[in-house]
């Protein structure tokens, strides 16, 4: 019995053995047949992972009752994987560790942001470089490798900027496909919260100076919204499409960006209520309808050099020999004004041989490369009188002029000391020197605080303003003949002639007449020539013939200073302030302006022989003197408060606004944003000024540069507000040339321009213009609309220059780029500047 007990017993064992191992072998046969379908599926580099995998869990099965002498083994699969047959184990355990990596790097850009609140949108070229060179092959482990390393080399680039976020992390393959975007999901909506607060908080500061944006229209897309967004504008970047393009050592913080070119597109664009927050809002549409235009653009282009008379110092406008000849008279300096080609010119102007880069201010006072500027007729003619020396490579400027041999500071401070009300710095600001030479006069005048538009023609003298431009001293050429200087009137705190050759007495005084348009009421004209102190006959008619010119036209003669040191001396006059000098002249000559005779029209217009009356009125420009430097930098004119701005509001209001937008850009973004060098930075121009915001921000901010304010003559005349802040501008025409050497500027600034110009001039003969004008390793900014700043970025690739910065929003576009030495070999002759 116990025997058959026995039996039964172990029968029983023995058919659950069976039972057990039949089981085993049924599962682990499912095992392998769920192994041999998914091994068609997955990637092969994974199926030998997978093989062990189902090995151990088949083990696993086996002995689940026995010994678990698996259980430190590594094929143990993952609880949340396994309903997931297109993830290994292996991508799944590294996934993990980087998505605590990330949680980390979370709760490190959280503390960041709350203590800078400025998240960077930042790439490291050698990162970007090792993606090209693996190719669209690289695993999850590259990819979770590079998103560790590119912080670390930034902050060791970059000690100063701690705040990156998840954005500054790329994570996708070249192949376009996002890696883990559902456990980074958290992550991206975290630093998308965090971004949009950024930019809000930023955003209410930009609504209290203009009043148009509020921050609930700005925070209404939902938290799916913004992860959609996010992982379309990253499978953009990794696709090529990405709206921000930094090169170099540019880094660009994204939120701040937005910031300083918001409060603009609420300005330019009609106070619209959009920002540049954000990649995502840009249209695809209009981006591959940008990209067409691009690639058809771009193959129109190619550029000649300029076979010209002039060589490496045309200039277009003023070396136009075919209209130069057929002059019926000369007699106005009408050869040395404008003569503008039919056909505005497209090739591009050589360089001298031997060019170098200018020395960096204050150094280029003192002197400038030879080769830049390889004339030495000046140092023959003017080598006495201290003007300019050749020293060995170099010319070195000693400081001294005709009328001030012994240097320029002493003479500015005999002038100080003649008639003290000058006030260099302070009452007087803003200056015109005619005739200006090499222009140490007012080089000089840097250290007063005085700023000084020099001009004389291309003449005889040669490379005078040439010389200036390379010292980074503000000079333009022009000529006073038969035309208005390109200035609004009543602008001139006071103008300067030493010794400037320009017949004041004859025709009745009619180029003094034009010094009285442009003179503000109460200003001074300083005239320190030989007519003054010397009394040979020649001198002693001219200046009784000066005499009786200026006592007609009501000039005070207040002071006559005479400079013992250089044996000179000077003569001040000052211009009326009201019209009852004009009023009791016996004689009416000269005779007053017609009343339709607007004095601040300027462009091409003939001078008239004749005065405008003085503004007497409370609310007239010219009325008062502008408040004493610095204040009227940005105190709004009292005579702005009558009228409209030119966006259809009150002018105070955009006065304000338009200069705390600038700050904002500038801090915000241009000086830390673009890769601009700025200590290489000294002659800049602003092609389209406006209320010269942008100027009066560099100067603000401490910037060591000097402007150049350009009204193009189809836009509002906002001219006289800009030298009454005490800056200064011309009025130009940009379907035509402008008054100046080639490679004459640091920085161009053009916002809003282009797209204008458009309607009527050739945009390939405007940037041809840029080129001429701008030094290379010079800089050009672009705001405009995105049409345009894909146009103008097919234009200058196909310059060779360097993009710095692309990027787009909305309608809204801006292009950094910078210029390169690189010069065409093909030549084109332009006829018309042949002699």
């Amino acid at each position: 019995m116990a025997l058959g007990k026995n039996s039964r017993g172990e029968g029983r064992k023995l058919s659950n053995y069976c039972s057990t191992v039949s089981v085993t072998v049924l599962v682990a046969f499912c095992l392998v047949g769920i192994w041999i379908v998914m091994s068609s599926i997955v990637p092969i580099q994974n199926s030998v992972m997978q093989v062990s995998e189902t090995i151990d869990e088949v083990k696993n099965i086996a002995n689940e009752s026995g010994s678990r002498q698996f259980e430190d083994s590594s094929g143990d699969i993952a609880e949340e994987s396994t309903g997931k047959d297109s993830q290994t184990h292996k991508s799944q355990s590294e996934s993990h560790v980087q998505n605590q990596d990330d949680q980390k790097e979370v709760e490190k850009v959280s503390d960041n942001t709350a203590e800078e609140n400025q998240p960077e949108v930042v790439r490291d070229s050698s990162v970007e470089k090792n993606d090209l060179e693996k190719g669209p092959r690289n695993t999850n482990q590259e990819n979770y490798q590079m998103r560790q390393v590119e912080p670390n080399t930034y902050e060791k680039e970059k000690e100063s900027d701690r705040n990156l976020n998840s954005e500054s992390v790329e994570s996708e393959t070249l192949d376009g496909q996002i890696i883990d975007d559902e456990q980074r999901g958290s992550v991206e909506s975290f630093n998308e919260r965090k971004s949009d607060k950024s930019i809000n908080d930023d955003i209410l500061g930009t609504d209290k100076i203009m009043g148009e944006v509020t921050q609930d229209e700005m925070v209404g897309e939902t938290e799916e919204e913004k992860i959609k967004k996010n992982l379309l504008s990253k499978t953009k970047q990794s696709t090529g499409e990405s709206n921000i393009v930094s090169h170099e050592n540019s880094s660009v913080s994204k939120d701040v960006f937005m910031n300083g070119t918001q409060s603009e597109i609420l300005i330019e664009a009609s106070y619209e209520n959009g920002t540049w927050s954000t990649q995502a809002a840009e249209s695809q549409h209009e981006k591959d309808s940008q990209k067409s235009s691009i690639s058809i653009v771009s193959n129109k282009y190619e550029w000649k050099l300029c076979n010209t008379t002039a060589g490496s110092e045309y200039i277009p406008c003023l070396d136009n020999w075919q209209a130069i000849r057929k002059l019926q008279s000369i007699r106005h300096y009408e050869h040395r004004e404008r003569h503008c080609p039919d056909e505005a010119s497209t090739c591009l102007v050589s360089l001298p041989e031997g060019y170098r880069s200018p020395f960096k201010w204050p150094k280029s006072r003192d002197m400038i490369w030879y080769n830049n500027a390889p004339h030495t007729k000046l140092v023959e003619s003017k080598g006495h009188q201290n003007w300019v020396k050749v020293t060995g490579e170099y010319l070195t400027f000693p400081g001294g002029g005709t009328q001030f041999k012994h240097g320029a500071l002493h003479y500015i401070e005999f002038i100080q000391k003649s008639l003290p009300n000058i006030a260099w710095g302070k009452r007087t600001r803003v200056i015109l020197d005619v005739g200006c030479g090499v222009a140490s006069f007012g080089g000089y005048l840097f250290e007063k605080d005085v700023l000084t538009m020099s001009f004389a023609p291309k003449d005889v003298h040669e490379a005078q303003v040439q010389f200036a431009l390379e010292r980074g001293i503000p000079a333009t050429l022009g000529v006073m003949g038969s035309k208005r200087l390109p200035f609004p009137g009543s602008v001139f705190d006071l103008v300067h002639c030493a010794r400037c050759r320009v017949p004041w007495h004859e025709e009745g005084g009619r180029l003094l007449l034009e010094l009285n348009r442009v003179l503000r009421p109460g200003g001074y004209f300083v005239w320190s020539a030989t007519p003054v102190y010397q009394k040979d006959p020649e001198n002693v008619g001219i200046w009784k013939a000066m005499g009786e010119i200026t006592k007609s036209m009501c000039w005070d003669l207040v002071v006559i200073g005479k400079d013992k040191l250089n044996g000179v001396a000077a003569a001040i006059y000052r211009k009326p302030t009201d019209n009852e000098c004009y009023n009791r002249r016996p004689k009416i000559e000269p005779p007053m302006c017609n009343e339709s005779d607007d004095p601040n029209t300027a462009w091409n217009i003939s001078l008239q022989a004749c005065m405008h009356k003085v503004p007497v009125g409370a609310s007239e420009r010219g009325s008062n003197w502008p408040e004493q430097w610095p204040l009227r930098l940005e105190k709004p004119p009292y005579w702005l408060n009558s009228q409209a701005g030119v966006y259809g509001r009150a002018a105070p209001v955009e006065f304000t606004a338009d200069y705390k937008h600038w700050k904002n850009v500038l801090s915000h973004s241009y000086l830390n944003g673009m890769g601009i060098n700025w200590s290489s930075v000294r002659n800049v121009m602003d092609m389209r000024a406006v209320y010269g915001g942008f100027a009066a921000a560099l100067k603000s901010l401490k910037f060591n540069v000097w402007v150049m304010n350009v009204v193009p003559i189809d836009s509002p005349d906002t001219l006289p507000i800009i030298y009454e802040r005490g800056l200064f501008g011309i009025y130009h025409d940009w379907c035509e040339s402008f008054n100046t050497y080639p490679r004459s500027y640091d920085l161009l600034h053009a916002d809003s321009l282009f797209s204008t110009l458009k309607e009527r001039c050739k945009i390939v003969a405007m940037i041809a213009e840029v080129d001429r004008m701008l030094r290379p390793e010079g800089y050009l900014i672009i705001r405009d609309n995105v049409e345009t700043i894909g146009e103008m970025e097919s234009i200058v690739k196909s310059l060779r220059w360097d993009i710095r910065l692309t990027y787009s929003k909305r309608e809204e576009g801006l292009l950094c780029v910078q210029k390169t030495l690189w010069r065409p070999t093909k030549v084109e002759t332009v006829v018309s500047a042949i002699v």
